[in-house]
């Protein structure tokens, strides 16, 4: 797939100045509302855990949407990035890349570091995904663009941010012991930027904690904190985290493209 937006793509050798400023742009372009090529509804897992290609045609109109997973690995100096796309249940595409690393770790930035390495495995996909779902944050970020937002704006796809931490914001109750399916407004915090017309009052939901997973014996399993990436509002973005669940804490997209960067990364060490 091709950036519809390559001016606003993360590139290396910009100042921290420079870098907080082309996020403030991403942000601005960002839409938190519902703009789907696909009825939210549609979205399920057919069979939970499929690991292996299905020759399913991805190129058809009809039928649940292409949905891509996307997580990291990491070789030193390098990042394994993969994209496993889902129709349904059925996994139909995997495509990786291997690249260059320019940033360490700043949090914050995270797009910088990963964002470059994900648009280059996207760029080898054959198919265009309907929905983006990262490992990271989106909305739930100091200027509103984490990397589920600034890929998804590079790319004007729909995209999810699914964190295993909570970055920023303040949850509206208690995040721990909760059952399965359970979840909470994350709201902005005087650590988010208001920028463009997305304000960042203490009223301004930016995403949820989501309960994906818990034992009923022993409530020990953190939630996840999901925000919208692009071209979705955050209640619809919790919806479909929760029906894109299947065994496993992580979203099945990510889990499985987290466990294809994990395959990827073996065949280099």
């Amino acid at each position: 797939m091709r950036p519809a937006n390559p001016d606003l793509a993360p590139r290396p050798g910009l100042s921290r100045d420079e870098m907080e400023a082309l996020q403030r742009r991403v942000a601005e372009a960002a839409v938190f509302e519902d703009e789907l090529p696909f009825d939210p509804a549609s979205v399920a897992l057919d069979d939970p855990g499929a690991t292996t290609l299905t020759g399913t045609d991805a190129s058809s109109d009809t039928g649940p949407p292409l949905i891509a997973g996307i997580d990291q690995a990491f070789l030193d100096d390098r990042a394994v990035s993969a994209v496993v796309v889902l129709r349904g249940g059925e996994v139909v595409e995997r495509a990786y890349a291997v690249s260059d690393l320019d940033l360490p770790y700043i949090p914050g930035l995270l797009s910088f570091r990963e964002g470059g390495p994900i648009l280059d495995a996207l760029a080898k996909l054959e198919h265009d995904p309907d929905l983006l779902v990262f490992d990271g944050s989106g909305r739930i970020h100091f200027r509103q663009a984490g990397l589920a937002t600034h890929v998804g704006v590079v790319c004007d796809v729909p995209s999810i941010g699914v964190a295993k931490s909570l970055l920023c914001g303040t949850p509206d109750e208690d995040v721990d012991g909760h059952p399965k399916g359970w979840n909470t407004p994350i709201r902005a915090d005087d650590a988010v930027d208001a920028v463009g017309g997305h304000p960042a009052t203490p009223e301004t939901v930016i995403g949820y904690a989501f309960q994906s997973r818990q034992y009923d014996s022993q409530p020990i399993v953190n939630p996840l904190y999901v925000s919208p990436g692009h071209r979705l509002s955050p209640e619809t973005t919790v919806d479909l985290v929760s029906r894109l669940g299947g065994d496993y804490k992580l979203p099945e997209p990510t889990r499985l493209a987290d466990a294809y960067a994990d395959e990827v990364k073996a065949q280099y060490e």
